[in-house]
């Protein structure tokens, strides 16, 4: 990289992250596990799902999304007329990797009578090849609208997907993938954190293995758990989610004090996801510059995904970041 096109630094980045912004009439979206700098620039900070809804709403001509690629992908499905950077095109999802469309593909063909509940994150090929799309907020009113005889592959994310099928008794076919950064809490680092705070609830995003979710006072979306983190009595959480979350906590509420759960060695190290943190300001500069790396998808592939998520929107629109997974009794 020459000097003419290596990125500027300090303020002089930030400075021209602003004049791209406004040059290009330009909205930057960050994911809650974003580095802090980057959420602390973005016009919106939020769940996947919101952001793009928020984004579809603007008159911007370029969506900025700082987050992963099926993210991105969402934003494009939503706001196909706008153009769509992502500033890492490698800024995937273990969820996405684990459920290739081919094989879900084949997945459906060998159970013909299920309809699939999806989990958004997956790619637009598998929303394309699902019948209803789901979020962590919207999946519990989506599920509870159908009969409890409908056979459902549920996927690609098992946990979610298991923890659903304890609460409301059902048998729900699960496509086995599970969330890298989820994936990593220790059940036995958690007990230990718990002890030395005794009272502190734990609030944990449903992707958690169930052995997390049992010990855990809420569970619910990124956009629950920040709610939660306003409501509770005390002054302590423990929060098992991706550990940057907790600077929006932070930020809202200077008073309390937020502890990451920890992953198998003590710390919350593993539970950085390594997808997220590809994302720097560095590269949004350069994707704001050159307007790459860009979302396209195929207008036929891109209206068959629409159906899915328009049919999440009709049975749940209501839900949507709004977190509405219960507290644990």
């Amino acid at each position: 990289m020459n000097d003419q096109t290596r990125p500027p630094t300090g303020d002089d980045l930030l400075a021209e992250i602003e004049r791209l912004r406004k040059e290009r009439n330009a909205v930057i979206l960050a994911h809650y596990y974003q580095r802090p700098e980057i959420q602390d620039l973005a016009d919106f900070v939020g769940d996947s799902l919101q952001l793009s809804q928020m984004a579809a709403e603007t008159d911007a001509d370029v969506i900025a999304f700082c987050g992963v690629k099926f993210m991105a992908d969402t934003a494009k499905i939503l706001s196909p007329e706008k153009i769509v950077v992502l500033p890492d095109m490698d800024a995937g999802c273990s969820l996405e990797d684990s459920c290739p469309p081919e094989k879900f593909k084949a997945f459906r063909e060998a159970h013909p009578d299920h309809i699939a509940l999806t989990y958004i994150n997956c790619s637009t090929e598998v929303k394309a090849l699902s019948d209803v799309i789901v979020t962590s907020s919207s999946a519990e009113t989506i599920l509870q609208q159908i009969p409890e005889d409908q056979p459902i592959i549920f996927g690609p994310d098992r946990h979610l997907g298991g923890y659903l099928n304890r609460k409301f008794n059902r048998d729900m076919l699960l496509w086995p993938g599970v969330c890298i950064v989820h994936e990593a809490f220790s059940e036995t680092e958690l007990l230990k954190l718990k002890a030395q705070h005794p009272g502190a609830p734990v609030a944990a995003h449903p992707e958690c293995p169930a052995a997390i979710v049992e010990h855990a006072d809420y569970v619910g979306s990124t956009s629950g758990i920040l709610q939660f983190a306003e409501t509770f009595e005390g002054d302590k959480l423990i929060v098992a989610t991706e550990p940057h979350i907790i600077h929006q906590m932070e930020k809202a509420l200077p008073n309390k004090t937020f502890i990451g759960a920890p992953g198998a060695d003590g710390n919350c190290n593993c539970n950085i996801c390594p997808y997220m943190a590809l994302n720097t300001l560095e590269k949004l500069y350069t994707a704001l510059r050159d307007l790459e790396p860009r979302i396209e998808i195929e207008e036929g592939l891109r209206l068959q995904a629409k159906q899915s998520l328009d049919k999440m929107l009709e049975m749940a629109s209501g839900t949507i970041g709004k977190g509405d997974l219960d507290t644990i009794d």
